[in-house]
């Protein structure tokens, strides 16, 4: 029961997580910029056309992190959440160092380990 309750948690605060910077890509919430405003900072960094690219991260965040929260489709899950992290990882925190206080890897690292974690034991029995 309690690996259960531990479960959720992990699904519920990384899946919400994620799910909120994907929110802030594709609707502006929570002090985010949007599809337009991202899509100029994807196009500076060298991710082209960047409207599309934006959509395509926004839903794989969003998407990726509600499914994690809900403890649905893990494979498919996985597949969102990891791709995504591997691209900002490539992308943007990687060149930046581990430490997430100089804008490295870190939380990224922390979330692909969560997902893959809970997709090799399974979500858990609380679960939409």
């Amino acid at each position: 029961m309690l690996a259960n309750i531990g479960l959720l948690i992990i699904r519920v605060v990384f899946g919400l997580s994620l799910a909120r910077h994907g929110a802030e890509k594709l609707f502006g919430w929570f002090g985010g910029y949007g599809i337009k405003g991202t899509a100029g900072f994807f196009e500076t960094i060298g991710l082209k056309p960047g409207v599309p690219l934006v959509v395509a991260a926004g839903l794989s965040e969003l998407l990726g992190g509600l499914l994690f929260a809900a403890g649905l489709f893990m494979p498919l899950t996985a597949i969102l959440m990891v791709g995504t992290m591997i691209v900002a990882i490539i992308t943007v925190t990687g060149k930046k160092g581990f430490a997430v206080t100089a804008g490295g890897y870190e939380y990224n690292l922390a979330i692909i380990a969560a997902v893959i974690g809970v997709l090799l034991i399974g979500p858990g029995a609380y679960v939409l």
